[in-house]
């Protein structure tokens, strides 16, 4: 069973009849943010949905379909992320929901004055880059990903702490909402950073690095080979690695297959193609990464997706 459904489980002693069918909500109040769980109970179209802090967005269970000012038709399912910017509006369809088998999402709105805490605490530790002053990160650019067993991990705790009463509620809420908006952030960044590095891939010894592990993504690293390449000795190398990536280049390079797996499925590629185009020596290897970095196999997210 996916961890996904913990916070499901959990959630279910605490709710009562609803109210309404379409969008009941109960919520919990932390410092700087607020958990809403969305039950809906039957088929809806264009639902109106707009926060005045940063929304996060995580589906329970069912399937959505996301309309945006900026897109349309964005189907949104379990094990996916949706950030929406402070009075960004998007309008919602609920094609599953019934009364014996409501769609279940969660949101937890952020306030600016957290998120810009973070922002600056994250930038005086990049700020030493000579990458710093070429690469913004905009915490409220829209984001719309399948996340990983590590954030969904965040999310199952946080969901915990919001609604138990644990003396120490508060500052858990605060500590877990503080890993929340790092990862995304995290996420912005190295998009940030991937956008710099395919403008200008010679513009220092990393991005050297980052556009040939991407142009690459099927070879194993020799991490001699790009400590040479970026100019750096190789302790130095993992140093500013991790620090501007948040993870050794091994781990990165997994992400970034993740990533282009993700994209690729998505294409309707098959799961054999992906797979060795990626790089591993078997389907059931790739299955098992894939896996371990969403909570589902490559074939159940295409059943998901496509069916």
């Amino acid at each position: 069973m996916s961890v996904q459904y913990s916070s499901h489980h959990l959630l279910h002693g605490k709710r009562k009849a609803p109210t309404q069918l379409v969008e009941n909500r109960i919520s919990f109040a932390g410092p700087h943010s607020e958990l809403s769980i969305y039950d809906t109970y039957e088929t809806a179209e264009k639902v109106s949905l707009k926060s005045e802090g940063l929304l996060y967005c995580g589906m329970v269970t069912g399937a959505k379909v996301m309309h945006t000012q900026h897109r349309d038709n964005i189907p949104f399912m379990p094990h996916e992320s949706f950030i929406l910017s402070p009075n960004e509006e998007v309008f919602i369809d609920f094609p599953e929901a019934r009364i014996d088998k409501p769609t279940t999402c969660l949101t937890i709105e952020i306030s600016e004055e957290r998120v810009a805490q973070l922002c600056d605490r994250m930038n005086d530790v990049l700020n030493t880059s000579p990458l710093s002053s070429q690469i913004t990160v905009n915490p409220y650019q829209p984001l719309h990903t399948l996340h990983n067993q590590a954030t969904q991990q965040v999310l199952n705790r946080l969901t915990s702490e919001y609604v138990q009463n644990d003396p120490d509620r508060d500052l858990l809420v605060d500590l877990g909402v503080s890993e929340l908006i790092t990862r995304i952030l995290r996420h912005h960044g190295r998009e940030a950073l991937l956008c710099f590095t395919q403008a200008a891939p010679d513009a220092n010894g990393l991005t050297c690095v980052l556009h040939w592990i991407e142009q690459h993504l099927a070879l194993p690293l020799n991490i001699d080979e790009l400590s040479k390449m970026a100019c750096m000795s190789r302790s130095r190398f993992y140093q500013e690695f991790k620090r501007q990536l948040g993870c050794t280049p091994m781990e990165y390079q997994h992400q970034r297959r993740m990533s282009r797996a993700y994209q690729r499925l998505q294409e309707k590629c098959s799961v054999t193609e992906v797979s060795f185009e990626l790089g591993y020596q078997s389907l059931s290897h790739f299955s098992r990464r894939f896996h371990q970095h969403f909570g589902v196999s490559p074939r159940q997210f295409c059943q998901t997706k496509f069916n």
